[in-house]
């Protein structure tokens, strides 16, 4: 009885081990394939792409009242 409960657990863990890593593989896969085509072919692989406002004194005012 024992022998059954523990090849049980273990084919548990190693199919926690299994969806896991193909969890980590798809997400690796979405963070660094390309996502979107340009003229010239794919895209480079990026997370994130970085603007700088054109001008630093057109985004929204707040004013503070105290």
């Amino acid at each position: 009885m024992a022998g059954e409960a523990g090849s049980g657990a273990l084919r548990e863990l190693i199919l926690v081990a299994a969806v896991g890593l193909a969890g980590l593989l798809l997400a690796m896969v979405a963070a660094f394939a390309p996502w979107h085509a340009t003229a010239g072919g794919n895209a480079p692989a990026g997370l994130v792409e970085l603007h700088s406002p054109d001008d630093p004194g057109s985004g929204p005012t707040v004013e503070h009242r105290g």
